[in-house]
């Protein structure tokens, strides 16, 4: 058995700062970022895939093998990510959507929604007037969630579609509400998906990311650091027979902005009244903005 240092030495180096972001001009510093000091973008031409540098090109390709892999698996992947608090944190984001109760039609696009736990607890906690599109880029995904849709009896109410956050497949203005969970870590280029979800809301629209975020409560951050890092990839391996998605996915969220710089990014996308509410410490954190 390796000694903690010999551990700590072997691993990947965790940024302190955010470095996966493609924002509007490349090699400029971003101020905000997790850490100390500033960081700069990575170089034009190349994205990351948890602490490793790729082609920009090549980014998306290799997040959509960890998802098509895992789509199965995909709900005890994030009980595994989060001890099982995410159906809690989901539970949340419901409450600040708060879709109506009536019959007055309301309709939710839910990006990156895959298997459609976010699009059925909105839709089956409402009114008969609200209905919800899922829109996945993968299709692995996408099957769970038409499966889950089907025998929750509300193919009627909430629909997918295969399509790209940076592209959405939707006329401007078409929805009166947009969520994304767990998913904007995972597109390349993080303004492209914020300009997508300005476009396609009607003016007075909400926009809603729950997100694994950054800890900000001492001894916490330290406990979580050693649950992501050491047992996480190693309770992957045993349920779910593969480590290295998991492993993938804690790196994401380290390379991921912390809340105040994520604020800053869904403000500059055209979004007025934009908060932040911390969950379970700062582990995750929704951000809510409305188009005015």
């Amino acid at each position: 058995m390796r000694c903690a240092s010999c551990r700590a030495r072997a691993r990947p180096e965790r940024p302190r700062g955010f470095t996966g972001y493609r924002g509007p001009r490349r090699g400029v510093s971003v101020p905000g970022m997790n850490g100390s000091r500033d960081r700069t973008l990575s170089a034009a031409g190349t994205a990351t895939f948890g602490f490793r540098e790729v082609a920009e090109a090549e980014r998306q390709g290799l997040v959509n093998e960890v998802f098509s892999g895992v789509a199965e698996r995909y709900d005890l992947m994030n009980d595994l990510m989060s001890g099982g608090l995410h159906r809690l944190w989901k539970d949340d984001l419901i409450v600040r959507l708060n879709p109506p109760r009536s019959a007055v039609p309301f309709r939710l696009l839910d990006v990156a929604g895959g298997t459609a736990d976010v699009a059925l607890k909105a839709v089956g906690t409402s009114g008969p007037g609200v209905s919800a599109i899922v829109c996945d880029i993968s299709p692995e995904m996408l099957a769970v969630g038409k499966r889950k849709i089907a025998e929750a009896g509300l193919a009627e109410r909430i629909g997918t579609v295969l399509g790209n956050a940076e592209a959405l497949p939707f006329t401007d203005r078409s929805f009166d509400a947009y969520t994304i969970a767990f998913g904007i870590r995972n597109v390349t280029h993080i303004d492209r998906a914020l300009a997508e979800a300005y476009r396609v809301l009607k003016p007075g629209g909400h926009f809603l990311c729950l997100e694994f975020s950054h800890v900000d409560v001492p001894i916490l951050d330290k406990l979580y650091d050693f649950h992501s890092f050491e047992v996480i990839p190693r309770l992957g391996a045993l349920a779910a027979g593969a480590a290295e998605p998991y492993r993938y996915l804690v790196e994401s969220i380290r390379n991921f902005p912390n809340q105040q710089a994520f604020a800053e990014l869904v403000k500059a996308a055209g979004f007025a009244n934009v908060s932040v509410r911390n969950l379970t410490g700062g582990i995750a954190a929704i951000h809510s903005g409305w188009r005015i």
